[in-house]
């Protein structure tokens, strides 16, 4: 009999994505370090491999108001992960950095220095961000082409490696007569050009713990598979579904080995959402309230526009759907993430949501939440212990990244009552093992020894919108 594959789990601080309950009265704030310290203990109680961060950069609006599922108020990565560093002691922290506003010296710099404060628990998710409202805070990134975008992001990322090479780890020797640590003439120079940047001097931070910090990836495209299969570490997948994940799987594992690497280099982590109970109807039951809780009748008007790009304001979110056509103009009502055309066809969309709420007798709030996203796993513990196994068994995945509809304390039934029966199965660890993330993750320590990646290097990072500033939807 084989040995079962070990299960990786970890949490999505639910910050930027349309999970949150906002209306349920255990909800609590998304900016007091509090959430943020009691959120992460949970995780590390429950031994999960890391904590996640996604990133905005600007709060979406929807008719020139903030959009009905943003948050306000949105704290800095770095200063989060930082804090979290000093009241945690092994899980990872993984934070989304986005790749167009900032610059490669800056990041790294960052990044070493997370490394170093946590004892070598970085990760950093890879973006790009992809409209001009967002960069109206910049007044530069994004306003550069798509394809530009997605080309400075990869040489950015190979300009951070370099950066994080420069020094090799054995540069800085004691002195005997003096008593002082010197440092090796050569360590951290660095110099790049390339048709984005053009920098030279001294990286001022030594080689961190991990060495470089754990790489994430979010694209769905072929450029973004590509580049998971050839640079990554990990994939924040949105594939939580078992046969839309095993061909996921199959499909980036399989283009590992042309770039030399071993199918276990390259772990594949989907987003997911999950609903307890202590049976599995009440399961069900209370995952019908989420779903009313995450979809107000506000909400429903709002993700009805966005098909419409439409004003919808006057119509009754409990009563039919609109009887006009969705507007084809290139303006769109939403700005910020939530202007994204999730469908690309609104007409054909609109014809076969009619045919559906006709069908099904179904309200503009109902066909929002039956066309939604449903929560993925809903049950007793044990059917969702079960489930998530199955999952990971069976090459859907190598593990999953919560994301609770419940700040901060969403993930503790899960902590208490699922972790302790994965446990019991011998599935996932009882204690951890190592101390970096790295080693949480079954990865090897990178060598210093050039750019991130390797040849030949694809031309883009991620290029799914779904993903951008790595929310989830």
């Amino acid at each position: 009999m084989s040995t079962p594959k070990q299960i990786h789990l970890a949490a999505h601080f639910p910050g930027v994505n349309n999970t949150t309950v906002w209306s349920d009265p255990a909800a609590g704030s998304h900016i007091e370090f509090s959430s943020f310290a009691h959120f992460a203990r949970t995780a590390e109680r429950a031994k999960f491999d890391f904590l996640f961060l996604a990133e905005g950069l600007r709060l979406r609006e929807q008719g020139g108001q903030i959009y009905d599922l943003d948050v306000v108020g949105r704290p800095d990565t770095f200063t989060v992960l930082a804090a979290l560093a000093a009241v945690t002691e092994r899980i990872g922290l993984a934070g989304t950095i986005n790749s167009t506003f900032n610059e490669p010296y800056e990041v790294a710099r960052q990044f070493a220095s997370l490394d170093h404060l946590s004892g070598g628990r970085a990760a950093w998710n890879v973006v790009t961000s992809w409209d001009a409202f967002t960069g109206e805070n910049f007044r530069r990134g994004g306003f550069l082409a798509s394809e530009d975008r997605y080309t400075r992001a990869q040489r950015f990322l190979e300009t951070a490696g370099e950066l994080f090479d420069s020094w090799r780890g054995d540069e800085i020797v004691a002195d005997q007569e003096s008593g002082r640590f010197l440092a090796d003439p050569a360590a951290g120079a660095f110099r790049h050009k390339d048709e984005h940047f053009d920098i030279a001097g001294r990286f001022n931070v030594p080689r961190s713990p991990q060495g470089r910090p754990v790489i994430f990836q979010a694209g769905d495209s072929e450029e973004g598979r590509e580049f998971a299969a050839s640079a990554a570490d990990a994939i924040f997948s949105r594939h939580a579904e078992r046969e839309a994940g095993q061909a996921f799987y199959r499909d980036v594992k399989g283009r590992l080995a042309k770039y030399g690497r071993a199918r276990d280099d390259l772990l594949i982590l989907p987003a997911a959402t999950f609903v307890l109970g202590d049976t599995d109807k009440e399961a069900q039951e209370n995952a019908h309230e989420v779903r009313r809780g995450q979809v107000s009748g506000q909400t429903a008007i709002k993700l009805l526009e966005q098909v419409w790009n439409r004003d919808l304001s006057a119509y009754d979110p409990d009563g039919p759907l609109p009887d006009i056509d969705p507007d084809p103009g290139e303006h769109t009502l939403a700005q910020g993430r939530a202007s994204v055309r999730m469908y690309r066809d609104p007409a054909a969309t609109v014809r076969e949501w009619r045919e559906l709420a006709e069908a099904e007798g179904l309200s503009i709030r109902d066909l929002a939440i039956r066309t939604g996203a449903p929560q993925t796993f809903v049950g007793s513990p044990r059917t969702v212990a079960d489930t998530i196994d199955s999952f990971v068994q069976s090459e859907a995945a190598d593990g999953f990244i919560l994301v609770p509809h419940i700040t901060p304390g969403g993930l503790d039934a899960f902590a208490d009552t699922v972790v302790p029966l994965l446990q019991e199965r011998g599935v996932f660890r009882g204690e951890y093992e190592g101390t970096t993330l790295r080693d949480h993750l079954g990865l090897r320590t990178p060598r210093p020894a050039g750019p991130v990646g390797r040849t030949p290097r694809p031309e883009a990072v991620t290029a799914d919108p779904t993903h951008q500033e790595g929310g989830v939807i």
